[in-house]
């Protein structure tokens, strides 16, 4: 399984929009300077973030993007789900072959790894102290 870039930018965003204070809207331009990303990039995955009701965006002047939620509330799981669509190692997980057990397994074990790994663990405020070896 590998997690493609729209799937890490996107965790990029949201652990710098975790970073910033919740209340101010972070112009995209910004986040894709501090992370070194396209803004034209960017542009689309905010906007399924967006969709998702995981960000909220403001336009013009004082305008960007915000998280919904408190940073605990989002799993690194449902972030990736919405950018990668799903986090199966195979394409089909309703087969019937042989080694459909194995797949249903290595699913199981990574889903409910991110699951338990929330955005405000990965911010800087949430690092002291909690150290992920993957």
């Amino acid at each position: 399984m590998m997690i493609s870039s729209k799937g890490r930018y996107a965790l990029r965003v949201m652990i710098d929009l975790a970073e910033h204070d919740p209340q101010r809207y972070i112009p995209l331009k910004e986040i894709a300077q501090r992370q070194n990303i396209s803004e034209k990039y960017l542009e689309i995955i905010i906007k399924s973030l967006s969709k998702n009701h995981f960000v909220e965006g403001l336009r013009g002047k004082g305008g960007g993007y915000r998280l919904v939620r408190k940073p605990e509330t989002y799993t690194i799981a449902s972030i990736l789900e919405i950018s990668e669509g799903t986090l199966a190692p195979v394409s089909c997980l309703s087969d019937d072959s042989q080694t459909l057990p194995i797949w249903e397994g290595l699913y199981k074990v990574v889903k409910d790894y991110l699951e338990n790994i929330t955005l405000d663990e990965l911010t800087e405020a949430g690092h002291i102290g909690n150290d992920y070896i993957i």
